[in-house]
């Protein structure tokens, strides 16, 4: 008989919400950047454009359910 190996299975929520960098940073989008853009100042629509690393508690088990750790 054959030995079935366990096969790490990814969160496809947390995959589509994070970004591992190749250095090892874990980035997000920003909040509030998605409807009403009209009333925001252009300053805000600024700060919150790109992505932002997250802290590293958190980005430690980020990478546990991305399968890299």
């Amino acid at each position: 008989m054959k030995k079935q190996s366990n096969k790490k299975r990814i969160k496809k929520s947390v995959s589509n919400r994070f970004e591992v960098t190749r250095t090892g940073k874990v980035l997000r989008m920003s909040s509030f950047n998605r409807h009403l853009r009209r009333k925001k100042s252009k300053k805000q629509l600024r700060r919150l454009k790109g992505k932002q690393p997250i802290a590293a508690a958190l980005a430690i088990k980020v990478k546990k359910l991305l399968g890299y750790l």
